[in-house]
């Protein structure tokens, strides 16, 4: 662990942990977005590749194309005025919502011409993608950089496609009996997992454990970085003497 990021922990360790997207604050797991696609068309590996691909497609362009222009109408204050608001939230709210549009156009050709007829499996859930909340929450917050909605678009995109293909080749296992279509076992074991109930079901047991998991290694984190901190500055005292 770097001097600097153990000085960021313990100074702030809930901030080190929310900066985080890909597993201490998962968006799907933390705040639940994201969850249409992922209990109804993440049934097997092969489609939550084909939606990681569009996440990773739509996001990072989408956010910096609705930065960009959103400028136009920028919010500068954590806590703006009514009257701000009323001015200004509603050509936010399009900008955010259309620009997951556009960027849409550009990326179906991508994703057509390597998965070919395979995304017609994904049927209307693919253009909803458009206005999921990972891609349009942005209108009503604080003005951000390019750089950070490129850094944080990175990071939520890996954070949610890490867990698509997870739960898509977890639910493939369970009602298939295999993974990408190889053979995984004898049999089936919850046949309901390729159903959107079933699909509820894995994923509620996913995030409690990956919950689970992020707390341990929360702690852990914590405690080197507290240990690293105490180190260095018994070192920087007897440099002193």
């Amino acid at each position: 662990m770097r001097k600097v990021t153990a000085e960021l922990i313990v100074k702030d360790p809930a901030k080190f942990a929310h900066h985080d997207r890909v597993f201490l604050n998962n968006p799907v797991v933390m705040q639940g977005m994201g969850l249409a696609p992922l209990v109804v068309l993440a049934t097997s590996g092969q489609n939550a590749v084909m939606l990681a691909a569009a996440v990773a497609l739509l996001l990072v362009p989408s956010r910096v194309v609705a930065c960009l222009l959103s400028r136009l109408v920028p919010l500068r204050d954590e806590d703006p005025s009514q009257e701000e608001l009323q001015k200004k939230l509603l050509p936010r709210a399009l900008i955010y919502a259309f620009s997951p549009a556009v960027v849409y156009l550009a990326a179906y050709p991508i994703l057509n011409a390597v998965f070919g007829t395979g995304l017609l499996s994904l049927g209307i859930y693919l253009p909803l993608l458009t206005v999921e909340p990972l891609l349009t929450y942005r209108f009503g917050r604080v003005q951000e950089t390019v750089h950070k909605a490129v850094s944080k678009g990175l990071r939520i995109t890996v954070g949610y496609a890490l867990l698509l293909v997870l739960l898509g080749c977890v639910r493939e296992w369970l009602s298939a009996g295999t993974v990408f279509g190889a053979a995984v076992g004898s049999r089936a074991l919850l046949p309901m997992a390729s159903m959107p109930a079933g699909g509820f079901i894995v994923l509620g047991v996913l995030c409690a454990v990956w919950r689970a998991l992020a707390k341990k290694r929360r702690e852990y984190l914590e405690k080197e970085a507290r240990s690293l901190v105490a180190v260095n500055h018994q070192k920087e005292a007897e440099h002193g003497e």
